[in-house]
């Protein structure tokens, strides 16, 4: 058994967050698992082990200088993380901390968890503070990433890279029957990163009975651009928003849809699409490192160019129009689902301790 702390910025609603907790709720099952978080915000997801919130909190950013504008940080967490046999550091501004951690936890295993692609890390989101998370990515003994793609991105900076898939974060009760005329839709309201000008753009071509069914939820920002959007597009008639879901509510959310919509510009592992497998829905998705990963470059569903609204159009069309090629990829996604389960992916963690 060994003493593991999981550290995120926060654990509030996202990707990155719901996937680290199902992994460490699992791990306790042969661990002692403790959260940590940076951030005073209350756990949007259920977790079965201790959470220590940092004090002083912080909501961190990845502006320039990380070990600088939060040396306090670091060194409190650092104190508390020699406890610990593994830390496990949640996305690429934690691990940038591993090049100060490492030289003061000698005796302790650090795992970057890289729930993004090498690109977006490396040009957008710490674009600012490149160097510091490159430190970081040397400084690890081990970083686990999503996709091929980005285990040969990564192993330029640490030969100690590993792909290991997030799984499947849901419990699938029953599958669609594949009769209702709504495509679903999951994803943070995320203007740019999910696409959701394009999600907007597709709903206004759907034929006049679909509609569009979307759920999550937005900084205030995005929000309005949300609403703005709709309204510029004029399609408040062809959008059910249903705000942030989970359990049974995200549950019927599938299986009351025949289709399932992805329009994100960049993912990592995208494991809506997974979800949505699950209750056995077929894909249309924009094509980015994460889809093309999960849905094996098209065998297991409909990819089309990032960005390509009209070829979405076309494709879900054709869906809507043959009931019998919606069963077809249908089946394709409850056969993918399987490589998703969490019990070999765990025996991939364990390895890795």
């Amino acid at each position: 058994m060994a003493k593991i702390l999981i550290a995120l910025e926060s654990i509030d609603l996202g990707g990155m967050k719901r996937a680290t907790t199902v992994v460490g709720n699992a791990l306790t099952l042969n661990h002692d698992v403790t959260y940590y978080t940076f951030s005073d915000v209350p756990p949007f997801y259920e977790l079965h082990a201790p959470l220590i919130v940092a004090s002083p909190s912080v909501k961190l950013t990845s502006d320039a200088q990380p070990f600088e504008r939060y040396a306090k940080e670091i060194k409190n967490f650092a104190k508390l993380a020699r406890k610990y046999d593994v830390v496990i550091l949640a996305g690429g501004l934690l691990s940038s901390f591993a090049a100060v951690l490492k030289p003061q936890l000698s005796d302790t295993k650090l795992i970057g968890w890289m729930h993004n692609n090498i690109t977006t890390y490396a040009k957008q989101y710490y674009a600012q503070m490149n160097e510091a998370f490159v430190d970081g990515l040397g400084s690890l003994d081990s970083i686990v990433v999503l996709t091929d793609f980005d285990l040969a991105g990564f192993q330029q900076y640490n030969s100690h890279t590993i792909k290991i898939w997030n799984p499947l974060t849901i419990e699938p009760q029953g599958y669609s029957k594949l009769d209702k005329h709504v495509i679903s839709f999951t994803s943070r309201i995320a203007i740019q990163h999910k696409g959701i000008d394009f999600a907007v753009q597709l709903a206004s071509k759907l034929p006049n009975d679909w509609c569009l069914a979307m759920a999550g939820d937005g900084t205030k920002e995005d929000m309005e651009i949300f609403q703005q959007l709709i309204r510029n597009t004029q399609v408040e008639d062809k959008i059910i928003y249903r705000g942030p879901l989970k359990d049974e509510e995200l549950r019927c959310h599938y299986r009351e849809s025949s289709l399932f919509l992805q329009t994100s510009r960049w993912e990592g592992l995208p494991l809506v699409l997974v979800e949505a497998m699950s209750f056995g829905l077929p894909i249309v998705a924009m094509r980015q490192t994460g889809s093309a990963e999960v849905l094996d470059k098209g065998k297991y569903g409909i990819l089309v160019d990032n960005g390509d609204v009209e070829a979405a159009v076309n494709e879900i069309s054709a869906l809507i129009r043959d009931p019998q090629q919606r069963l077809a990829w249908s089946k394709k996604s409850i056969q993918r689902v399987h490589d998703f389960q969490i019990e070999p992916i765990l025996k991939q963690w364990e390895m890795l301790f």
